[in-house]
């Protein structure tokens, strides 16, 4: 029977309680990853002793959201440090010396069958199949699946233990031999890496510098002793142990846009991977693993979602008071940052997709960078107070030391400079272009894009009109075709076809692919019925029998979407020019410029699905 202390275990789950607490302040944005977590691990913490296979929590998402230093800072507060590990698995091969997750658990005393953590990180990159689904060869770490699957891992230490035996057999062989002589020989202690060794492979407990005294002669007893009581030979059973597995999946978090990353409103990505759930997670797996191995994975799956908005702006918030607290107790300066420098970060700063890292990089770039020349003054001439102002206009830095004396720094943001060398023409052409898309979307839709934009962080000129999740359906698929055309045609419509760019490139092929699959896959024309896609290149132009049918419906289609644009000409132009002149427009912009063209689209959040109601319809 297991005898359990309530009294420890109450103590135990005030100090989780406690972790969560100082765990959300240290993170911005993924409290529910957070409870989960700490949900999941309560009875390994709790009550270790009734667990017979080890609990394992995945956790996903994109890069720099928090995943590995989340797991080092929880396990320093539970004061793990020294029963934990992290193993970065691979399928390449390197010079490192650990071939397998047995010898790296055996190297960290982690084999003792005790309460321990592991981290397996960046599992992405240890795929058993390739991008067409053949398995790879592999020669590391392979004991992997064998843990997972049980918990259980095979013992090493067999013939290890029978060489030391026959060294220590040797040694004792030869003071017999000695002695023999006449020689006067005393009793010989065991190396201090004899010793060490053998207390791993044995597993024995207590402090080592108790063990290392120990000698020739009772290791020999020792290891005569384990193996006749045969533990040796039984599987390390790794049931208190806390795997957790660590990784980003590209292909569940594939956020389906070519564009400049740093212009997407966070907020749309963070709608779009609060939708990804535990099957799109396992389809992602199922593409880098093999069916048996994703199935020990196991279900608990955490999902990160991208960082919002405002947990960005938290995130900077709380940079800056990290700032100005340490400015106070180092130099004793009362430092004030105001709130056109979170903006300036922000508008730098922020990647969605690549987490939290470019966010400090900026803020060391536009504050800590600057702030060290603003301190120097400060002390050498006694001033205790700085405001570090920033302004826009004049693309500059000022500080202003005890209110009166200031100090100006030309700067302009790396990213804003990047956008402030778009050539104003071809932000006109884009212009016309996106808004050619938007007003489509408009018009066919009733609603409005998230996003809309024509001057981008680019080194090359570009724009984007975000659209929101579409259900698909014989309806959608020819809107969406459309609205895919609109863009090049606008350009003709006001520019004249001698003049429109071939911007509409990338459009073409989205909008062929669309057009075949509504032919092809999905029987939505009026003479073919077949699936005529079941191949490895459905999208090759060679199938003569149904190419023509998808070349009217593009054609069909060209002609109604110019008939809408010349419809709605003065619409188009008002967008056009609007988003010439700002770069960008909100929905609430755009809904206000519709409006005084008799359109009253609808402005919907991210995450919005269009979809016709199906209900009302049965």
């Amino acid at each position: 029977m297991i005898n359990i202390d309530l009294k420890q275990i109450e103590k135990k789950k005030k100090l989780l309680e406690k972790i969560k607490i100082q765990l959300k302040k240290d993170f911005v944005g993924i409290d529910e990853i957070i409870d989960s977590l700490l949900d999941y691990i309560s009875v390994w913490y709790l009550i270790p002793e009734i667990l017979n296979k080890p609990v394992i929590v995945n956790l996903w998402g994109m890069t720099g959201v928090g995943k590995t230093d989340l797991i080092r800072k929880l396990v320093k507060y539970l004061e793990f440090q020294d029963r934990f590990t992290e193993i970065e698995l691979s399928n390449i091969d390197s010079t490192s010396w650990d071939k397998s997750v047995g010898a790296v658990l055996e190297k960290y005393n982690l084999n003792d069958e005790k309460p321990a953590i592991v981290l397996f990180d960046e599992i992405q990159r240890f795929n058993t199949v390739d991008s067409d689904g053949k398995p790879i060869t592999q020669t590391k770490f392979m004991d992997f699946w064998e843990l997972l699957s049980d918990g259980r891992l095979s013992r090493k230490t067999k013939d290890d233990l029978d060489y030391q035996l026959f060294n220590l057999l040797s040694r004792k062989e030869e003071l017999k031999k000695r002695r023999a002589k006449g020689d006067i020989v005393e009793e010989e202690n065991m190396s201090y890496w004899d010793a060490r060794e053998l207390q791993k492979m044995l597993s024995m407990e207590g402090d080592f510098s108790d063990f290392i005294n120990i000698s020739n002669d009772q290791g020999v007893e020792l290891i005569a002793s384990a193996k006749k009581a045969k533990k040796i030979y039984e599987p390390v059973n790794y049931a208190k142990t806390l795997m957790i597995i660590s990784g980003n999946l590209d292909e569940a978090f594939n956020m389906a846009i070519a564009t400049s990353e740093s212009d997407v409103d966070a907020d749309i990505f963070h709608a779009f991977t609060k939708k990804i759930t535990i099957v799109d997670v396992k389809n992602s797996l199922s593409r880098k693993f093999r069916p048996e191995q994703v199935a020990r994975f196991g279900n608990i799956h955490l999902i990160y979602n991208s960082l919002s908005r405002k947990s960005f702006e938290q995130l900077i918030a709380k940079e800056f008071e990290r700032i100005i607290t340490d400015t106070k107790d180092k130099f004793g300066i009362t430092l004030k940052i105001e709130q056109d420098l979170n903006d300036l970060v922000y508008r730098n700063g922020v990647f969605p997709v690549q987490g939290v890292r470019p966010v400090f990089s900026s803020i060391i770039d536009i504050i800590e960078t600057n702030l060290s020349k603003y301190l120097y003054e400060s002390i050498m001439k006694g001033y205790k107070s700085i405001t570090i102002q920033y302004s826009e206009p004049n693309q500059s830095l000022t500080a202003i030391l005890d209110g009166k004396h200031t100090i100006t720094t030309p700067y302009t943001g790396r990213v804003d400079e990047v956008r402030n060398h778009n050539e104003q023409n071809a932000i006109v052409n884009i212009s016309v272009h996106e808004s050619g898309h938007a007003l489509a979307y408009i018009a066919l839709f009733n609603v409005v894009p998230l996003q809309l934009k024509s001057k981008l962080a680019n080194s090359y000129a570009g724009g984007f009109t975000f659209p929101h999740q579409i259900h698909e359906t014989k309806e959608s698929l020819v809107k969406k075709i459309m609205i895919f055309l609109a863009g090049g045609l606008a350009e003709d419509l006001i520019f004249g076809e001698n003049l429109a760019s071939v911007g509409r490139g990338n459009d073409w092929e989205k909008l062929t692919s669309i057009a075949i699959d509504y032919i092809r896959k999905y029987g939505f024309g009026d003479y073919y019925q077949a699936n005529y896609a079941m191949e490895q290149y459905a999208y090759r132009m060679d199938k003569h029998i149904t190419d023509k049918s998808v070349e009217d419906l593009i054609v069909g289609l060209t002609e109604k979407t110019k008939e809408l644009l010349l419809l709605n000409k003065d619409l188009l132009l008002d967008l056009s020019r609007n988003l010439a002149l700002l770069g960008s427009l909100t929905p609430i912009q755009v809904q206000k410029i519709a409006n005084k063209h008799n359109l009253k689209p609808k402005i919907a959040e991210e995450g919005y699905l269009i979809i016709d109601n199906y209900n009302e319809k049965i």
